[in-house]
């Protein structure tokens, strides 16, 4: 410690880096939600036992749908937060309602062994790859 440190403990500092880089893609979401369409349909497929290797793998499945669920809806809020601006709103009047519900998506493919709602997922996601395009210039 130096001489200021013991007159006065410094304090932790929390930041968050938010520099404008311009660099988003929406491929990463989408990634992460054809992962989950894998991994419930690969549980789905499996046969129930009540032997440890079978648990493990079910285990090792659910948390990588989770992980995946919830890195979708990361990149899913950064793109809603970050990248669109008030003039994409003009183009897509109902990007924020989409975003919403796109957020709650993910929530739900964590929450359910759900192939439906995981496709829907998927879907989602290529129409947020749709509206990127369609706001990058020409």
């Amino acid at each position: 410690f130096c001489l200021v440190d013991r007159v006065q403990a410094p304090r932790t500092a929390h930041a968050h880096c938010d520099v404008p880089c311009g660099l988003y893609d929406p491929q990463t979401a989408l990634l992460a939600a054809k992962t989950c369409v894998a991994m419930v349909t690969k549980m789905q497929a499996l046969t129930p036992a009540p032997d440890l290797p079978f648990h493990n793998t079910v285990t090792r499945m659910i948390t990588t749908k989770e992980e995946h669920a919830e890195k979708c809806k990361h990149e899913l809020l950064i793109l809603w937060t970050d990248y669109f601006k008030p003039p994409h709103v003009e183009t897509f009047p109902d990007l924020h309602n989409f975003f919403w519900n796109a957020a709650k998506l993910c929530s739900k493919v964590k929450q359910e062994v759900n192939l439906e709602a995981a496709n829907q997922l998927v879907a989602t996601c290529e129409k947020v790859v749709e509206m990127f395009a369609q706001t990058q210039p020409k």
